[in-house]
């Protein structure tokens, strides 16, 4: 656990965090809780990095207020709001050869005096900052060295460190693999859920978003921003019309790209084998129905998977299902 938090400046007993906006703005009268992850998503231009950038406190808003635990965002001084809010942007910052540690120990700025020197509370903050990202193994390295994925880890321990009750983050995935974003999103839901922090981040990873956010921001290019739970949004319709682009299955809760299908075939098995041909058969624009003409029958054979693909002329044995998927187009274009 962190230490105790010093100094009275802290509104600990507030169990909100509002955003207000003007009723005229977009995000009129959100609200951000401590407790929770909340993805903010939206397609390009919609303005979400315009968005962060104001709850941030980075650029004012053109109408309304942004009040932080009750008090306006504006109104307070550099050191205030570094107490209260931790930012991280998708920007490389360069610090030349500082250290993983001496970077995150940057966060710390809000409670050092003139000279920056850190007291032994403050190195400990520091050392349980680097831990609750699992970075510990990184903090003698130069930040020059660390991968993407690391140094994302710092960034994040650099903004824990101020131990802010606020936590925002743009695009903190962008250039991450797959495993790394996983990471990365699990690593905040924690943060949130543990530490009793409010985080906000904004993301195009929607898949990702709908599995681990406990609210979501929509902010659609012609409309004001929606709120609610994944589920919520998906069954009201609001995530399909946001992205309309792009076609969404409500049932599995998943995006595909709008094609002309390309006929239907029936699928004949069961357990994983079976789901995977069905996702295989989609992708390729196949519509599966059980009474096609044409059918995949799969079958097992010790530890050995085919397919048999029965259509109007013959029936072929295929050993993967990129192999079914060829045939079917072949087919489809005789």
């Amino acid at each position: 656990m962190p230490p105790e938090r010093r100094g009275s400046d802290y509104s600990t007993n507030a169990r909100s965090v509002y955003w207000l906006c003007a009723q005229a703005s977009p995000a009129h009268g959100v609200e951000l809780l401590k407790g929770e992850l909340v993805c903010l998503l939206g397609p390009n231009g919609a303005g979400k990095s315009t968005l962060m950038r104001t709850l941030a406190g980075l650029q004012k808003p053109l109408t309304g207020d942004v009040l932080l635990e009750g008090r306006d965002l504006h109104g307070l001084t550099e050191s205030e709001r570094a107490r209260l809010l931790g930012l991280v942007l998708t920007e490389r910052v360069d610090v030349g050869n500082l250290s993983a540690y001496a970077l995150v120990a940057l966060g710390r700025y809000p409670y050092t005096g003139w000279d920056g020197r850190l007291s032994s509370e403050d190195e400990e903050v520091v050392r349980w900052a680097i831990d609750a990202v699992g970075a510990r193994d990184l903090a003698a390295r130069s930040v020059g060295e660390l991968s993407d994925g690391e140094r994302q880890k710092v960034m994040i321990a650099r903004a824990l460190a101020q131990e802010p009750a606020v936590l925002l983050l743009d695009e903190p995935t962008a250039f991450l693999d797959l495993p790394r974003r996983v990471e990365i999103v699990q690593l905040l839901r924690r943060l949130a859920g543990d530490r009793d922090r409010a985080v906000l981040l904004s993301t195009h990873d929607l898949d990702l978003a709908l599995r681990c956010a406990d609210r979501l921001w929509l902010l659609p290019l012609d409309g004001p921003l929606q709120t609610g739970a994944p589920e919520d949004l998906v069954l009201s319709g609001a995530f399909q019309r946001t992205f309309a682009d792009v076609e969404f299955d409500p049932a599995i809760g998943s995006f595909h790209l709008a094609q002309e299908p390309e006929g239907a075939v029936g699928l004949v098995g069961e357990g994983l084998h079976a789901l995977w041909t069905a996702r295989a058969l989609e992708r390729a624009g196949f519509r599966v129905a059980e009474d096609a003409p044409t059918c995949v029958e799969i079958f097992h054979d010790n530890d050995d998977t085919v397919w048999r693909l029965h259509t109007a002329a013959d029936q072929r044995v295929c050993a993967t299902l990129y192999e079914v998927v060829k045939c079917l187009k072949l087919d489809a274009i005789d």
